[in-house]
């Protein structure tokens, strides 16, 4: 086992959330749990004992009580709290334990001066909105969509409507054409709110060419709706049909919440589409408040008083993670920028990564979020960040999208704060959450995450399909979890659901990562087992970049590969293609590729280096060969990569084997 950095303090269960829960859990039910490895196992075995006890001690507000926890206990299909009504929205808003003149939203951009909601003016403004959409003709099921920053107005949308029972949908506002109308085109959004552009730094990016895109690739958006985010002064744009102030103008309408069923649908979160089109995950109020009462205030130690801030956009789960906090009575932060440079609005930037760490300082910010890339940066960079912002009211920091190495917890403990609990957390767009993260209860060891969190059965599961404990396996879960999703939309039968996660092991989720789980009950990820790409922490699709590069009128076909960084940085993201018949590799051809990856996807899937092949290699059943390819360039051999007798062009793998040989250095 590795280093002890921290241990919870002799009065962890007088001073802490679950410590309360666990009080309460004696009192209430006779139930007595000497550590956290025997609450653990409760939580998994007693399914309906442990998320009935979630639902009672957070005092959920159910319209219609449920008939029981637990229906069935199958995978996929779980029936979880059937025929109970509520509203996700209406918890958020009740911001239990803070006052109506309490912060509850406090957003910094470098865009626009900060901006801070109290809870009641929180609560009017998603009054107002929610009257507006209802102007609209929006209604229970039908789409919103956002495609908007990590700003007041895109949660305020969210949660208006959720309070309407509508299902909402966001992206941000980097995403390019592409990359928005694969995932909305699937669900067709009533409603498209957008900025007309933000400010990445002291950089101006204008929106308006993609959105009047955007309006063009999705007829059923009759109503569009712009915020004028990065020119406040304009006029309405040609692509939009109204305005944010339009939209929450004032009215006499009351605050009111749909009751709607357990898994009714909440928002609609996008795999990274690596194997086509972006997969539109459907996640259930009740399910992902369960979940995150859950994780926020038993394992992130969450509760009135606190300010919870995560690094975020609103392409990425972690924003709906964040979007929680006012449910479990915490305030949360919100940034929108660029998070490696100091800029205000309309001034100059340079590179700081202190820019987050002074955001802290200056807003009281008690938990801090971000990833493992932004803590290895700042490590790499010799910041010390205690050194140039007061941190004394943080207790906790986060780190996700990636594993953090060992060097990365210490750097933390030396240079942020001694007594603060770090937590690495691992889990997915696909359940919203952490399947395995920290808990005020154990001690924090370098390199590894700490504990499996409740009500979360992880196992690791071997080649031949046993459970494994101090030995690398796939990443399983063998009970069911409130929130896995409702489904896909638009799969009415479960065909891609059941594809995607319960294909390999039937009954069971397979999620797609590596993990070891030690005999102490820490874990550590390895890395995806399929294909997916992992960029700064977040999941890019091979088939977004195929699109795009294969457009060209210049590229045949082409293949994607990220090699992932053993030391936890950002890794090499290699683009390889195959030309057609007179064209070369140049510096314009590269150029242009850059561009319109840029343009069309985001930065991020800009890669580190470009090379022509003759080809790319595929099976004989067509497919591309992704996860052979990376092997073969990390040093594994041809013959043990990829069997040749399976491809129907085997000679296209000369050229990643020589690549391969001439990347090892001489010795």
């Amino acid at each position: 086992m590795s280093e002890v950095l921290w241990r919870p303090p002799a009065d962890v269960r007088q001073r802490t959330r679950i410590g309360a829960y666990l009080q309460w859990l004696e009192r209430t039910r006779d139930l007595r749990f000497a550590d956290y490895p025997q609450l653990w196992q409760w939580s998994v075995d007693d399914l309906a004992g442990f998320w009935g006890s979630i639902w009672e001690y957070f005092a959920v507000i159910a319209h219609e009580p449920p008939q029981e926890v637990l229906a069935e206990a199958r995978m996929p299909g779980a029936r979880w709290f059937p025929g109970a009504r509520l509203n996700y929205a209406e918890h958020v808003l009740r911001a239990g334990g803070l006052a109506d003149d309490d912060p509850v939203v406090i957003a910094h951009s470098q865009t626009r001066a900060p901006v801070t909601l109290t809870v009641a003016e929180l609560r009017d403004q998603v009054r107002r909105v929610r009257a507006g959409l209802r102007r609209l003709g929006v209604g229970r099921g039908d789409r919103v969509a956002a495609y908007a920053p990590n700003i007041p107005e895109t949660y305020v949308l969210m949660l208006a409507s959720a309070s309407l029972g509508a299902v909402f949908s966001s992206a941000a506002p980097e995403f390019g054409t592409r990359s928005v109308t694969d995932r909305w085109r699937q669900i067709e959004p009533t409603v498209l709110v957008a900025v007309d552009g933000y400010r990445y730094g002291d950089k101006a990016v204008d929106r308006q060419a993609e959105l009047a895109a955007i309006a063009a690739a999705l007829p059923s958006a009759r109503h569009r709706v712009v915020i004028p985010y990065l020119s406040p002064q304009e006029g309405t744009p040609q692509w939009a049909t109204s305005t944010w102030s339009a939209l929450a103008a004032p009215t006499d309408e009351p605050l009111a919440f749909d009751a709607v069923p357990f898994d009714h649908p909440l928002y609609v979160l996008y795999s990274s589409g690596t194997t086509g089109l972006p997969k539109p995950i459907v996640h259930g109020h009740g399910g992902i408040l369960l979940e995150h009462l859950k994780m926020l205030a038993l394992h992130h130690d969450l509760g009135p008083g606190d300010r919870f801030f995560w690094f975020t956009t609103t392409g990425w789960m972690m924003w709906n993670y964040l979007a929680s906090g006012p449910a479990v009575g915490a305030a949360i932060v919100l940034f929108d920028g660029n998070p490696a440079v100091d800029a205000a609005p309309d001034g100059p930037a340079r590179p700081d990564l202190g820019t987050l760490w002074r955001l802290a300082a200056h807003t009281g910010t008690t938990y801090f979020g971000t990833s493992a890339p932004f803590l290895l940066a700042c490590r790499k960079d010799g910041l010390v960040p205690r050194e140039i912002a007061d941190l004394s009211a943080l207790r906790g920091v986060g780190s996700t999208g990636a594993p953090l190495p060992a060097p990365g917890f210490t750097w933390v403990y030396e240079s942020v704060g001694a007594d603060l609990q770090l937590a690495s957390l691992s889990g997915g767009t696909d359940v919203c959450t952490g399947f395995v993260g920290g808990v005020p209860l154990v001690e924090v060891r370098a390199g590894e995450i700490a504990c499996r969190a409740l009500g979360a059965r992880v196992e690791a599961r071997a080649a031949d399909g046993r459970a494994v404990v101090g030995e690398l396996g796939e990443l399983v879960i063998t009970a069911p979890m409130p929130s896995m999703p409702v489904g896909f939309w638009n799969d009415p039968d479960g065909h891609r659901y059941r594809q995607a996660y319960f294909e390999r092991y039937p009954g069971v989720w397979c999620h797609g990562d590596w993990i070891t789980i030690a005999a102490h009950g820490a874990c550590a990820i390895t890395g995806r087992s399929d294909a997916t790409l992992n960029r700064g922490g977040v999941r890019l699709g091979t088939a977004e970049f195929y699109s795009v590069v294969e457009a060209l009128p210049e590229v045949a076909d082409s293949l994607v590969i990220h090699l992932e960084d053993p030391q936890g940085g950002a890794g090499e993201l290699l683009l390889f293609v195959a030309l057609r018949d007179g064209a070369g590799l140049d510096d314009a051809l590269r150029t242009r590729i850059v561009r319109e990856l840029r343009s069309a996807l985001s930065p991020r899937h800009v890669p580190d280096g470009i090379h022509q092949v003759a080809a790319v290699p595929r099976t004989l059943s067509g497919k591309k060969l992704e996860v052979p390819v990376k092997k073969i360039l990390t040093g594994t051999p041809v013959e043990q990569a990829v069997a040749s007798g399976a491809l129907a062009n085997p000679a296209a793998l000369d050229a990643f084997v020589r690549l391969a040989t001439d990347r090892v250095p001489a010795s």
